[in-house]
């Protein structure tokens, strides 16, 4: 006689939610002491993936409990994280690499400039024209400088400002990081908040940080030079 046919118990479906996993997904660890909290693995992020954004389908899949839509959440932002860090990597490695030198060119138009200032000190009356068409050379090449490296340093803040606005400051990656991960000594660079390289709603003439600081210089050094001539002039 045939075997008495059982009843067949229905096949469980593959996870609705896996379908909405991010590309790169790998998998998820559950870290025991964070209530509720997950670890997210993935593959390597290169920074030109799409911005990762849980998908819209979750919200309304009616299959999904609200613990995978969590989870979900949970692993699109553990991906925009590394992801808007690899892009930052990605955006900032040459614009690094060409401000090393733009720096140093800086650095030392700066340092020219003063010295040419300071030379003031030791030459005699007579050639003090002749020591002032030094100084404003130098002050145009210093000048120059400035403008060049706030160029670069306005692209950098764009970069860092991007990361920032996707991960928030508590998963901020440094420029500086950065920079030592290619080698690179940025410490004393000069890089403001991107807020810093924009006209806004600012009164008068609008300058770039750099720009601006030197400006102030040449107009303290232009102030003592006259503040000199003034009272040589008084003395003759």
């Amino acid at each position: 006689a045939a075997p008495p046919t059982l009843p067949v118990a229905p096949v469980a479906p593959a996870s609705t939610a896996a379908r909405y996993n991010h590309p790169l997904f790998v998998r998820a660890e559950r870290v025991e002491r964070v209530s509720g909290g997950c670890h997210f693995y993935f593959k390597a992020f290169t920074g030109y993936e799409p911005e990762p954004v849980t998908p819209r389908a979750v919200y309304s899949d009616e299959t999904l409990t609200s613990e995978q839509r969590r989870e979900l959440g949970e692993q699109y932002e553990a991906a925009l994280i590394i992801w808007s860090k690899a892009r930052l990597r990605r955006v900032a490695e040459p614009l690094l690499r060409k401000a090393a030198p733009l720096w140093a060119a800086w650095t030392a138009a700066r340092n020219q400039m003063q010295t040419a200032f300071q030379a003031f000190w030791q030459i005699e009356d007579g050639r003090w024209k002749a020591q002032l068409l030094r100084l404003t050379d130098a002050e145009r090449a210093a000048a120059e400088a400035a403008q060049a490296w706030d160029e670069i340093a306005q692209q950098l803040a764009q970069a860092a400002d991007d990361q920032v606005r996707a991960a928030g400051y508590d998963n901020e990656l440094e420029l500086d990081k950065v920079a030592r991960e290619l080698g690179l000594d940025s410490t004393d660079w000069a890089i403001q908040h991107i807020n810093d390289y924009l006209p806004g709603r600012s009164w008068g003439e609008f300058q770039t940080p750099l720009v601006s600081e030197l400006q102030r210089e040449i107009k303290a050094q232009r102030a003592r030079l006259r503040e000199v001539a003034e009272l040589a002039g008084r003395l003759t």
